[in-house]
């Protein structure tokens, strides 16, 4: 069993979302002995940009042209990323709230993966998952949380786990699961990040 471990938060054992997902990830190596765990930190890792010689290379390999070697250096490094997704049977991913959204190297991430032939096909018509992933586990972890009773302008949250649940089943995600985590960043932060841990491992039983 490999489990892709995502890491979206700079702030190491500081992080709220990385302790979190890292409670889930020791219950369930106990659960699943042969587990192999690759993590990505998004922050760690050496992400190429995703820029002109990047969608050229894209533009190219769609229509079957050849690269030249900066375009091939950068798209090799892009299916090396994307090799990762391939290999997983599991994800996790972990996400703090920036600015009602995620960390935008979360988002360099998933444009650099998101490659037609390496994670999604499309014939000119319709579009096609090409990973076979049962499931994966979302971490959502929120500095405030959302009462509209209480916080009647904020905007919301929806809209950041809509997004990755819908990237992820258009990868080939087959079963989504959601764990959120608010009131990290005021008074309730070590109950709540507690409690987080707790349930987190709680998921591992049948993951």
């Amino acid at each position: 069993m490999r489990l892709l471990n995502i890491e979206s938060s700079p702030r190491g054992p500081r992080s709220a979302s990385i302790s979190i997902a890292n409670a889930f990830i020791d219950a369930y190596g106990k659960a699943c002995p042969a587990l192999q765990v690759d993590t990505l930190n998004v922050w760690e890792e050496d992400l190429p940009e995703f820029d002109g010689k990047a969608i050229g290379a894209k533009y190219k390999g769609v229509s079957k042209e050849p690269l030249d070697p900066a375009e091939a250096s950068i798209w090799t490094r892009i299916g090396a990323l994307a090799r990762r997704f391939q290999q997983a049977d599991r994800i996790v991913l972990g996400v703090p709230m920036w600015n009602f959204d995620y960390p935008y190297k979360l988002k360099q991430l998933i444009d650099l993966v998101s490659q037609r032939g390496m994670l999604f096909g499309f014939d000119g018509k319709a579009y096609e998952p090409l990973l076979g992933i049962p499931r994966a586990l979302v971490i959502h972890v929120r500095g405030q949380g959302h009462d509209p009773s209480t916080y009647a302008a904020s905007p919301g949250f929806a809209h950041q786990a809509d997004y990755l649940d819908f990237w992820l089943r258009f990868i080939g995600v087959k079963e989504i699961r959601r764990l959120m985590v608010e009131h990290t960043w005021d008074g309730r932060a070590t109950e709540t990040i507690a409690r987080g841990r707790a349930d987190a491992a709680a998921m591992a039983a049948d993951f």
